[in-house]
């Protein structure tokens, strides 16, 4: 296990910055979140560190080592990708252990190694089965079990979710935080999917047209944002974002953001912002509903109990306790105050 640091990393194609002076620590046995949208330069900030692409500038340390030069089979990383990658031709059992006889690991040790891994994934029983044999589920349990034998000081994982089912993905991202809390080892795991970042990383770092928006915890992200961008990505369904005008009549150099949960019908206590709105939209949720309403040419969307009747085409009252609400420099994006 070990710290990773970013120190003012800058990654550059061909004149095009696509990391810009990014910089982060991840604390030894931390599972850090990169998030952002396609292109933001997540993943290249993965590649640098795992030495699939070099830094313009800046450093990056594993441990106490500056390893911007280092081969990539000398960082001691393991990489999980969106893709399996594994061999067709080779078993579960000789896709897990091929690293390690290439590394000239005596047999018993790679035995040990690999049987620990199975254990850790249930894939006892798949050992002697072909890719080809397992589902899309399993095949992905291997790829882990790929880095785990490695017994790396820190794993990179990018999308490796994103080939799953809905449902496979839910139950997949719950084994890899059992598997990352079960280990301990250093997880820098990369998607565009915010809600997987929001309920797997100890921190997550927000990134777009490859600078850092913001890092911290989910909790923080979610009800602190940085700034418009990150108001509006962290969340499903996101933050409202409206002129302040349209809900208070406040000035045209102001954006107020609210999270659709925080839209109450009925008497609210405590002090509060009362609007109206016309529903133009109601999506039946099963435990809730999410009610899309139109106040002064604003859409906003509202979470609300199954129990209110609400009809498209009606004119509905709502309030919003001014505790919930955030304000944002309509000119910078900046967050200047709740």
């Amino acid at each position: 296990m070990a710290r990773v640091l970013y120190d003012h990393v800058t990654k550059r194609f061909d004149g095009t910055e696509a990391v810009k002076d990014f910089t982060v620590e991840v604390a030894d046995g931390e599972f850090l979140v990169l998030v952002g949208p396609s292109g933001c330069g997540k993943s290249t900030a993965l590649r640098m560190l795992a030495g699939l692409e070099d830094v313009t500038d800046g450093r990056i340390l594993i441990g106490d080592r500056v390893v911007n030069k280092l081969a990539a089979g000398a960082r001691d990383i393991a990489m999980v990708f969106q893709s399996y990658a594994l061999y067709p031709h080779m078993t579960v059992y000789d896709n897990l252990a091929f690293g390690l006889r290439n590394q000239g690991l005596p047999r018993k040790e790679v035995d040990r190694r690999v049987q620990d891994a199975a254990k850790i994934l249930d894939l006892g029983e798949l050992l002697k089965r072909k890719p080809k044999q397992l589902s899309g589920g399993q095949r992905q349990r291997v790829a882990l079990g790929r880095a785990i034998v490695r017994e790396p000081a820190v794993f990179l994982m990018d999308e490796p979710l994103s080939n799953l089912d809905a449902k496979l993905r839910v139950a997949t991202r719950a084994e890899i935080l059992k598997l990352q809390q079960r280990l301990g080892t250093t997880t820098i795991y990369v998607t565009h999917d915010q809600v997987e970042a929001m309920t797997m990383g100890d921190r997550i770092v927000v990134m777009n047209a490859g600078l850092l928006q913001q890092a911290g915890t989910p909790e923080e992200l979610y009800t602190r944002p940085a700034n418009l961008f990150v108001a509006g990505f962290i969340g499903s369904p996101a933050m409202n974002l409206v002129p302040a005008s349209v809900i208070d009549g406040g000035g045209a150099d102001r954006i107020a953001g609210f999270r659709p949960e925080h839209v109450e019908l009925g008497g609210v206590a405590g002090d509060a912002l009362r609007c109206t709105g016309r529903v133009e939209v109601r999506e039946y949720l099963g435990d809730e509903q999410l009610v899309h309403m139109t106040v002064k040419d604003a859409s906003i969307q509202a979470k609300l109990p199954v129990e209110a009747h609400v009809t498209p085409g009606e004119d509905l009252s709502f309030a919003i306790p001014r505790d919930k609400i955030h304000l944002f420099d309509a000119e910078t994006g900046e967050r200047v105050s709740a």
